[in-house]
């Protein structure tokens, strides 16, 4: 058993993808090439935004992001310290602080409800995660944000497919920022990412700051990176569009399926409390593309040992907050994320991707069901 089964896809789509591929070998742009220009069209359609720019990565998207809205030393986002550690390294390396607060026990999506405190001079913007496949509560984020004056970047790297009130993560706020890392739920064959917005003017700095700081060629009005996508990358990418709507079917279907085989055998949701075999509660309002099938237990080392020996593979996202790593130690909160380190040390994510079939997830709950005390 996989935990993301990649083969699978890869076998559904490998004539259409070795078509792409051969069609860029053919024309020989690897670098700015058209298919990059025809997936950043078909995402924004998908979106419904204005515009998408096609990056080199989740992280470059999150940096790029930060670059356009001239974030630098000495500013402060808020952001969430319960995610993977891109989100609060692209504030760091560009001098600003990343001012954590604290998540929502239920859905582990930053808690709007402690944003508005943490709002300060310095303040630039707030940076949500969309987490394990579910958006975050971004009206309430946004309306902080405009009484406040602040941009809004969502980091929807684990929720691209995903709904919050029928609107498409990623065109949710003033930038949305994603991933096409591999085991993402739309993932190309190496890195790559997108930056998505309606603002023409900050569109148009994203496309300088990606390529260079360039608005055209060997002029370079702003400080940038090198941060295209590359073509082979988005040839593999729209191959992979074309199925995506059945796959985030397909990803539904599964985790519902996982949380009723697990509450056939006695779990709880974490809506309805704090401890024992906890399945993931999504909000009425989202939809969620089940980056990962993420549920809490007790005793998590013996859960993943018992799991391990009937060859059933797990993951652990993410085990230490921001907050108490090393090279983010020195940015206050040391104490104020409770609900963050109680997630750190129960969550387990299981085997999840479109093609896993009822009897594998059976096997899990079943053995899993056996594991958890």
């Amino acid at each position: 058993m996989e935990l993301i089964d990649l083969k699978a896809q890869q076998a559904r789509l490998e004539a259409q993808i070795q078509a792409r591929i051969q069609a860029v070998l053919a024309h020989g742009r690897y670098i700015m090439g058209p298919e990059v220009a025809e997936l950043e069209g078909r995402l924004a359609d998908y979106l419904g935004v204005r515009h998408c720019i096609g990056v080199s990565s989740g992280t470059d998207a999150l940096l790029v992001a930060l670059m356009a809205l001239d974030i630098g030393p000495g500013d402060e986002v808020i952001t969430t310290p319960f995610t993977f550690v891109a989100t609060a390294e692209v504030i760091a390396l560009l001098g600003a602080v990343p001012r954590f607060v604290d998540i929502d026990p239920v859905t582990y999506n930053l808690d709007p409800g402690l944003i508005e405190p943490a709002v300060g001079p310095r303040t630039r913007a707030i940076m949500p995660v969309s987490l394990y496949g579910q958006c975050a509560d971004m009206d309430a984020i946004n309306a902080i944000a405009e009484r406040h004056g602040l941009p809004v970047i969502e980091d929807a790297a684990q929720s691209f497919g995903a709904t919050y009130r029928g609107r498409r993560s990623c065109g949710l706020s003033t930038i949305g920022c994603t991933s096409f890392f591999p085991s993402k739920p739309l993932g190309c064959y190496g890195d790559g990412g997108a930056c998505c917005t309606d603002d023409d003017r900050l569109a148009t700095r994203m496309r300088q700051v990606m390529n260079h700081g360039q608005d055209r060629r060997y002029s370079h009005p702003r400080l940038g990176i090198n941060g295209r996508l590359d073509s082979l990358q988005a040839a593999v990418l729209l191959a992979k569009l074309d199925i995506f709507p059945d796959e985030v079917e397909r990803r539904a279907a599964a985790g519902a399926r996982y949380s009723e085989l697990f509450r056939a055998r006695g779990a709880r949701s974490t809506a309805e409390a704090r401890d024992g075999l906890l399945t993931p509660a999504i909000a009425p309002h989202n939809t969620s593309v089940y980056a990962q099938y993420t549920l809490q237990v007790d005793d998590r080392d013996a859960v993943i040992a018992r799991l391990a020996a009937a060859e059933i593979p797990t993951a652990v996202h993410y085990p230490i907050p921001l907050n108490r790593q090393g090279a983010y130690a020195r940015f206050r909160c040391a104490d104020c994320t409770p609900n963050a380190d109680l997630a750190a040390a129960r969550v387990l994510s299981l085997p999840m991707h479109p093609y896993l079939t009822a009897a594998d997830a059976e096997r899990v709950a079943d053995v899993l069901a056996g594991a958890a005390p």
